[in-house]
């Protein structure tokens, strides 16, 4: 990455991915952040600058800087691609932690986040803005929509289909072939064995859907 990086977010989720941006010798130019207790806060050397809508910062993105989008709420990181989108006229990079490993066949689109310790199979798909936490594996010929969220430690295996905005927590397994519906949520440490429906929530060995 030729240009620095803005992340979009000082949470936990911003200071792991100014780990990865360091450690893979891109220089983050700053952090923003909505939450105004943390402005002029320093995480390591890098300063949190002030909002994610201050266009005093916002004109650097395209120009002069990348932008990197560290939220873990989906609703917020939608929000912040559709402004980069509107504003900047830009895709947010991806964020690669340099211990996780990416097959050459896999396709990945913009704005993903992979942590330390993370696998990406061969010829497996993943979409834009999905976030895969340490140590989770996504296997080979498996499909990921996007704005997807894997927790750490889970393992999407081969063959298996993810839409958009499904949500799988820790230590979870979603067993080869199978699909699972947009928006769908599967519990943290479940075995899912057959198809989970849109917007359903399932947990448990085997995963059932919660009654609500």
């Amino acid at each position: 990455m030729d240009k620095p990086v803005m992340i979009f977010g000082a949470g936990p989720l911003g200071q792991a991915a100014l780990e990865i941006f360091t450690r893979n010798g891109v220089v983050t130019y700053g952090l923003l952040d909505d939450d105004e207790e943390r402005h002029g806060q320093e995480i390591g050397e890098v300063s949190v600058l002030g909002s994610t809508s201050d266009d005093g910062f916002l004109k650097f993105i395209g120009q002069k800087a990348e932008a990197f989008i560290a939220e873990e709420e989906r609703e917020v990181r939608k929000h912040l691609v559709e402004m980069l989108h509107e504003r900047r006229k830009v895709q947010p990079v991806n964020a690669v932690h340099p211990t996780a490993e990416v097959a050459t066949t896999a396709s990945l689109g913009h704005g993903n986040f992979v942590n330390a310790r993370a696998t990406v199979g061969a010829g497996t798909t993943i979409g834009s803005h999905c976030l895969l936490h340490s140590a989770s594996v996504v296997d080979h010929g498996a499909t990921l929509g996007d704005f997807v969220a894997v927790g750490a430690g889970s393992i999407v295996s081969s063959g298996a289909s993810l839409a958009d905005e499904v949500f799988v927590g820790a230590g979870a397994v979603i067993v080869s072939g199978v699909k699972v519906g947009k928006g769908a949520r599967i519990g943290a440490g479940s075995v899912v064995v057959a198809e989970v429906k849109a917007g359903d929530t399932v947990f448990g060995n085997p995963a059932q859907p919660v009654k609500s």
